[in-house]
């Protein structure tokens, strides 16, 4: 399922963050405006792969807590 354009956001980053008047807002690709909002942000941080997921969950693996380590309540 797609997800769909956050538009919202594009518009309340584009017209309230960068303070573009509308029309410019709107001459704007959706490129433009990733390019754009990046250069405010800063680089963020991508999705692991999955070969980097699976060392991690190897490095620190979801076990159950033993007995003795449970908070006693």
């Amino acid at each position: 399922m797609m997800t769909p354009f956050p538009w919202a956001e594009a518009i309340g980053f584009g017209l309230g963050v960068l303070r573009l008047p509308p029309a410019a807002f709107w001459r704007m690709t959706p490129r433009e405006l990733a390019f754009a909002i990046a250069a405010v942000r800063g680089p963020q941080p991508g999705a692991c792969s999955r070969a980097t997921l699976s060392a991690l969950m190897t490095q620190f693996p979801d076990t159950p807590r033993q007995a003795e380590d449970a908070p006693h309540g």
